[in-house]
């Protein structure tokens, strides 16, 4: 049996696009979703009070995934949808049902206009700590925005899906975030855009004071390292198309950029152990605060 894709249900509409992007990802997957929502204990003044006691309370943390689950099976009639509901700490029981999860999927407010997602405490902890990977939705995703327009120039969800984002250090490339990435391609038969972005070594600036512009040959080195990255991916997944983009300056600014025009944007997160702290990553932590497209972060070792 496919392992479920877990979804962190409130009610919010963050969370409800959450679960729409979760129901579109398990047709594309054939697995089921797993509704999740986490409940705290009303605190015992409160549950004494008429309008916001425990019968109240719990009435309306029953009434929200069922009547979810229920919109997301009449649109999206091939889907399994559960329901689960748990009390506690939000973060540690998110974490806790992600252990037998395929894929954990959260919902974001977005800051503002173009700006990407505002991570409130909870999801930050979720995203450090998860080893599954986790994907971030903002409120008002829509299926049409993870497509090309229509030939009218129309939003349209029938037509094939934008290019899937991932981002490549070629120093450091990790087979995990590799294959999430080539998978979720194949998955949507969209063009996987591999970005990486570089620096110019500290010794170049002798290069430059003699009048010698080093950075044709970092150019050419750093595209040598990529391509030779992904050569056996390229003959992994034959099927996929791979556009290799590789720059200088910033990777989170070159992702960013190439967020615009993709469905999913994919980054790498190193798993760290360290009790202290909430621990992203540099590059994801950019990309999650700017990306306007949905951002999965694939933990990895």
């Amino acid at each position: 049996m496919a392992r479920t894709i877990t979804v962190g249900l409130d009610g919010s509409p963050e969370s409800r696009a959450a679960a729409e992007w979760a129901a579109r990802e398990a047709a594309l997957r054939r697995a089921p979703v797993r509704l999740l929502h986490v409940w705290q204990p009303v605190p015992e003044p409160m549950a004494q009070a008429p309008l916001l006691g425990a019968e109240t309370h719990q009435h309306w943390t029953e009434r929200i995934p069922r009547e979810a689950a229920e919109g997301l099976e009449l649109r999206h009639p091939g889907v399994e949808v559960t329901t689960e509901q748990r009390s506690g700490a939000p973060a540690d029981a998110l974490l806790d049902a992600a252990r037998d999860a395929e894929l954990l999927v959260l919902g974001s407010r977005a800051l503002s206009g173009l700006a990407g997602f505002l991570i409130g405490s909870v999801g930050q902890s979720v995203i450090a700590r998860a080893e599954v990977p986790v994907v971030l939705v903002r409120a008002g995703e829509q299926a049409a925005d993870e497509h090309v327009k229509d030939p009218a120039g129309i939003p349209s969800a029938a037509t094939g899906f934008r290019p899937v984002v991932l981002g490549v250090d070629p120093g450091s490339p990790d087979d995990t975030v590799l294959t999430f990435a080539f998978e979720e391609a194949r998955r949507r038969e969209a063009t996987l855009t591999v970005v990486a972005g570089w620096n110019l070594p500290p010794y170049s600036v002798y290069g430059l004071a003699a009048g010698v512009d080093p950075r044709a040959e970092v150019a050419r080195e750093q595209t040598a390292a990529l391509t030779e990255v992904l050569l056996p991916w390229r003959e992994k997944y034959p099927d996929v198309e791979v556009t290799e983009r590789s720059r200088l300056g910033s990777p989170a600014n070159h992702l960013v950029d190439a967020a615009h025009d993709a469905s999913l944007v994919v980054v790498g997160r190193r798993i760290r152990r360290s009790p202290f702290g909430v621990h992203i990553g540099a590059v994801a932590h950019a990309v999650l605060h700017h990306a306007t497209t949905p951002v999965a972060v694939v933990a990895h070792g």
